[in-house]
């Protein structure tokens, strides 16, 4: 098995991983170990992969229904979306109060 030395760590961090390894029940090397795994097993992100390859793996084996899809938007013009602002109110009628009278 390899063995691997960090030098330069910080006082806090390994009080922290001492008090972490404590609580487990686990010595402060079979803590650290543990991390290392947990951290290096999960799939690591492409290096070229940018937010659509992210959004695109986060919902990867969710199925559209039948009626459901979505246009290929690539090569399209960004516009910026166009909404109806509601009819301005008096400042009593958005209290939900009726306007006074004078």
């Amino acid at each position: 098995m390899a063995q691997l030395i960090v030098r330069d760590l910080e006082d806090d961090l390994k009080a922290r991983l001492r008090e972490r390894a404590r609580a487990r029940g686990h010595s402060m090397e079979e803590e650290a170990r543990r991390i290392l795994r947990g951290a290096l097993m999960q799939p690591s992100p492409s290096p070229t992969g940018g937010l659509g390859a992210r959004i695109a793996a986060r919902f990867r084996g969710i199925e559209l229904g039948a009626d459901e899809s979505f246009p290929e938007l690539r090569g399209e013009t960004v516009r910026s979306a166009e909404l109806e602002m509601p009819p301005a109110r008096t400042a009593g009628a958005r209290a939900g109060r009726a306007p006074r009278r004078r």
